[in-house]
């Protein structure tokens, strides 16, 4: 069983990242209880936050920021200025990494924002978000794809002493996407639901692209309702989750997950408030494990521990202690 963290960190500049990076390397990076990932720190601005940093990634489609947000241009060649610079921070962010972990010989993390919190949030040339376009939404996912595969073969040279490479892929949208409550432009409608069949596919070429790059392909969705099986269906074979935010169905499928094979990733050391001591959480994991019939000898190998979502609004030390809690149970509830 191992621990880690989503993904995000607090600060607003480049030595907060490298902090960020120091704090993953120094506790999830020892030992086989540890799953090490490449911290994000979105206080630094639009570019490094989720979605421009995700769009920095994409270099088939051009982006500019607007005041409302981010908004596809229309055009091919160069990309805008603020596309650009999400492009080099996450250069820049790879550098450090390479620098700090080239010798890292276990497994390794990235996030990478999914086409349907993407398609939610980005908008077309011609205004409103992309959820309102088949085609622009095909094209997006399709884009995400290509921009996945090559960001993992720059990680795979970066960190050639990897043992195994792993895409999170970040969903949290994606529930709202299925039920038809992504608000449109006007604020006064939403956009039409999403079928399961169409979201499956988009999700499927993205982390096709990720298996084919060699890498393990997971999906985050802190979020309620998550779409287990349809995550599953569509090529993950691991699920990250707030445990707070599962339903029946959810225990049920994460469950099923786990009996396949497939990693869970249960979020239970919370983000706000003080943190618990570690025997609490691990007779809170135990105890789930319990009420689905579950040995932890028997899944415990599938099981990951992290914090409920992201880590960029505590403090430093709030994040160096969600980490730690996340690894030290993880220890303990180790067969």
């Amino acid at each position: 069983m191992r621990g880690t963290g989503v993904g995000s960190f607090p600060g607003d500049s480049q030595r907060d990242y490298e902090e960020a990076l120091a704090v993953v390397l120094g506790e999830l990076a020892p030992d086989e209880h540890g799953l090490a990932f490449v911290p994000e720190v979105p206080g630094r601005g639009a570019g490094a936050a989720m979605t421009g940093r995700t769009l920095g990634m994409v270099t088939e489609l051009d982006a500019d920021l607007q005041p409302d947000g981010w908004r596809l241009t229309g055009t091919s060649g160069a990309p805008a200025l603020d596309q650009r610079r999400a492009r080099s921070l996450l250069g820049q962010d790879l550098d450090t990494l390479e620098d700090r972990a080239a010798g890292h010989a276990g497994p390794f993390k990235v996030q990478v924002t999914g086409p349907w919190t993407l398609a939610a949030s980005v908008e077309r040339p011609r205004g409103d978000k992309l959820l309102a376009d088949h085609g622009a939404r095909r094209e997006l996912a399709q884009a995400l794809a290509v921009a996945v595969a090559d960001h993992l073969a720059d990680l795979r040279r970066r960190l050639p002493a990897a043992t195994e490479l792993i895409l999170q892929l970040d969903e949290p949208a994606l529930p709202t996407v299925l039920a038809g409550g992504v608000p449109t432009a006007s604020g006064f409608g939403k956009h039409r639901t999403i079928h399961p069949p169409e979201a499956s596919e988009a999700l499927g070429w993205v982390l096709d692209a990720a298996s084919a790059a060699g890498a393990t392909p997971w999906v985050h969705c802190c979020a309620p309702d998550v779409p287990i099986g349809l995550l599953r269906g569509a090529g993950a074979r691991g699920v990250m989750v707030d445990l707070d935010l599962l339903d029946a169905d959810g225990h049920d499928a994460a469950g099923e997950a786990l009996e396949a094979g497939d990693t869970v990733g249960l979020g239970v050391v919370p983000t706000t408030g003080p943190l618990p001591g570690d025997r609490v959480l691990v007779e809170r994991v135990l105890r789930w494990l319990d009420m689905l019939g579950l040995d932890p000898e028997r899944v415990g190998g599938s099981l990951v521990i992290s914090p409920s979502c992201g880590l960029a609004g505590t403090t430093p030390a709030g994040a160096r202690h969600a980490l730690e809690l996340a690894r030290a149970v993880a220890r303990s509830v180790s067969p």
